[in-house]
């Protein structure tokens, strides 16, 4: 995701039930390298975590080329510094197993140490050993296949997995070991277990940046974030039964405060209540201060606290550290909202679906809370808008009608569940029936053209296509994917290549395909045999025109439909 560097971001050490002794709290933070070398690089900073109830930290230094600098020679001093400091200030702290020593020759900087097993496995061992008793889990590798070789595959991975596991288990044998990917890479988490990975992981460990953009874009995706973990289930359980239910972690997640103040506080709240909704172990917020890594921090490079901290602080003090959900309602019939068991009351967080305010009558008077200022006040109606609304004591009937909802699946401008086709059409009015786009707001107010019957194919984010994923996510069945499409009024030469994700990743269907002219609409279809749909970069399908010069066509409708076997 970000340089490699990343791979000391945040992960608390996984105390839920599932690995003995108290739930996990879901708040957690974490940092760069800068932040992350030593316990003088934590004292920067993680003072003000503490301040504000922030309890969970993904990793000290454990990397192999820091605890073993030239080979049989290892050093803990410095690990052994920071993670006294961390537990001096109430953090608890896994670790990551990573890296590819200077001095190991068998195998290229930057990737697998596959060639040096037994040189990995002594590493694994000997700092699984001396961290015994205060890092209890740990995360093999960093956002893999990011920060790996150039030709390694999943099963290289997989062999890093299995030997790592053994020797952790028996250095250890009440430690997890876990395993990761990038982005929400489900595909790749599924050839990772078959190449070898099988039964060899106790927790798995996420890191869905570009599904939060998504929401930060106020696209409407909340839907896809909130499948994250069924999705994922749905492959463990086809694939390694046994794991099916292991805890799940968002190691990393974050927002650029560069994309604003405000919006970066937003999503933050939004990415914790609906990573809880979906019971998700934990999330480490990226990053604790600013760093190596560009503005994303709960502090800037000079400490000062950003909006996001005040949200994170006042989450906390109304969720509790084990908040409880209790389930979802729409209100107006539109709009997610997330009931909880707080710290002292039930505590109801709901921002509206589009850019347009809306007002939401409450049955009763409520305390209104200011998730960024702390302030409250007492209201019997709600103006939401796109910034998220905290409501205490939320009146009965809401809490009712959430419990009665809980292990209902998330909705998605409808039930699409049992439809055999969605689509999208395009005119003066947009009309989602299952299928959605990236571009949010902005396609439908893209320019009407044609009579009002199409808009512009090069509207930022319209060309990015994603499924509700109760209509198809994971399971393969053969779907045909239609456009009905035009050049524009100057007939400039367009076209475009479909790009889906598959069982191996993003696959091109076909070749290029070319708008024949404007003087009618245009049918296309493309049958796919082997889609997997799974956002992991947040969408399913784009059409792809390989910059501007080619986009200068118009979309009239797109539908995906499945296909007899």
């Amino acid at each position: 995701m970000k340089r490699f560097f990343l791979i000391f971001a945040a992960l608390a050490p996984l105390i839920s039930p599932a690995f003995g002794g108290d739930a996990l709290s879901p708040f957690g933070v974490g940092s760069c390298y800068t932040n992350n070398r030593s316990a003088a690089d934590n004292a920067r900073w993680i003072p003000q975590m503490e301040a504000i109830g922030l309890h969970s930290y993904r990793t000290p230094h454990t990397d192999w080329g820091a605890v073993e600098s030239a080979e049989g020679k290892w050093s803990w001093e410095t690990l052994d510094q920071q993670m006294d400091y961390l537990t001096e200030h109430g953090m608890n702290f896994g670790g990551t197993l990573i890296g590819n020593p200077r001095w190991n020759t068998k195998d290229r900087p930057g990737s697998l140490p596959v060639n040096n097993i037994e040189g990995w496995s002594a590493y694994v061992s000997a700092v699984v050993q001396h961290s015994k008793g205060r890092i209890k889990r740990w995360e093999v590798w960093n956002e893999p296949p990011n920060f790996t070789g150039k030709d390694q595959t999943p099963a290289d991975y997989a062999k890093i997995v299995a030997n790592a596991y053994d020797a952790a288990k028996s250095a250890d044998p009440s430690c997890m070991v876990g395993l990761a990917a990038k982005s929400a890479h489900i595909n790749y988490l599924e050839q990772v277990i078959r190449a070898g990975a099988k039964d060899h992981f106790d927790f798995i460990t996420l890191h869905p940046y570009e599904v939060l953009n998504g929401i930060v874009d106020d696209a409407g995706t909340e839907s896809v974030f909130l499948h994250i973990v069924p999705t994922l289930r749905k492959m463990l359980a086809a694939q390694d039964p046994a794991k099916a239910n292991v805890p799940v972690i968002l190691t990393e997640l974050g927002c650029d405060a560069k994309k604003g103040a405000t919006v970066q506080a937003n999503a933050l709240v939004k990415a914790y209540t609906m990573a809880i909704a979906q019971g998700i172990e934990c999330v480490e917020w990226f990053e604790g201060r600013d760093g190596d890594s560009g503005p994303m921090g709960l502090l800037d490079k000079d400490g000062k606290p950003r909006p996001c901290y005040d949200a994170m602080k006042h989450l906390i003090e109304h969720l509790g550290q084990h908040p409880k959900y209790l389930g979802w309602v729409l209100l107006n019939d539109r709009h997610y909202a997330f009931v909880f068991q707080g710290a002292k009351t039930t505590v109801l967080i709901t921002w509206a679906h589009t850019h347009d305010a809306n007002e939401v009558q409450l049955s009763r008077a409520a305390q209104i809370v200011d998730i960024v200022t702390g302030e409250s006040t007492s209201a019997k109606s709600l103006m939401l808008t796109t910034s998220p609304a905290l409501v205490l004591d939320v009146p009965d009937e809401t809490v009712k009608q959430a419990v009665a909802n809980k292990d209902k699946p998330f909705p998605w401008d409808g039930d699409f569940s049992k439809a055999q086709s969605v689509s999208l059409t395009m005119g003066d009015k947009q009309v989602d029936q299952g299928l959605h786009t990236l571009s949010g707001d902005s396609l439908a107010k893209a320019v009407v053209i044609y009579g009002g019957s199409a808009r512009a194919g090069n509207v930022p984010g319209g060309n990015v296509f994603v499924v509700d994923p109760e209509f198809l996510s994971y399971t393969t069945t053969p779907i045909e994917i239609e456009v009905v499409v035009r050049r524009n009024e100057a007939n400039d030469n367009s076209g475009f290549k479909l790009v889906y994700e598959s069982k191996t990743g993003f696959k091109t269907a076909g070749g290029w395909y070319t708008v024949p002219d404007n003087k009618e609409w245009h049918i296309q279809h493309w049958r796919i045999d082997d889609a997997q749909f799974v956002n992991y970069w947040g969408y399913n399908f784009s059409l792809v025109s390989d910059g501007d010069k080619f986009n200068k066509y118009y979309l009239q409708s797109v539908t995906v439909r499945k296909l007899g076997k």
